[in-house]
């Protein structure tokens, strides 16, 4: 199982990004899919998560601003990330779970004002 994250990049205050997470090599659709954040030297931190069902579960830090959708079809799921802050900057991991969860390499989102 393989999940391949991209989107990531340079984004400014008040404005817009959005990642995409496409997972491969599994036969079914994952039970839940969504991202954690991580900044250098502390530990990852959930950002927002996504069920079969289509129940949305977002860290009260980011909600309001950001979307997070799926695709069952394709097993892919995307953040939208809306007034971005400069505390958003980190690296962005997607996962995809179902019995285990299985993670994407990470892609950098950098905020700048």
């Amino acid at each position: 199982v393989r999940l391949v994250e991209s989107g990531g990049g340079l984004g400014q205050v008040g404005g817009s990004l959005k990642l995409s997470c496409v997972a491969s090599g599994t036969l079914a659709p994952f039970y839940s899919m969504g991202w954690y954040r991580q900044v250098p030297g502390h530990p990852r931190h959930f950002v927002a998560k996504i069920y079969l069902n289509g129940t949305k579960i977002y860290t009260e830090a980011v909600k309001g601003r950001f979307i997070i959708s799926r695709e069952n079809d394709k097993n892919t799921v995307w953040l939208q990330m809306n007034d971005l802050k400069l505390e958003d900057s980190a690296e962005y991991s997607c996962y995809g779970g179902t019995q285990l969860d299985y993670w994407g390499q990470g892609i950098r989102v950098t905020v700048s004002s």
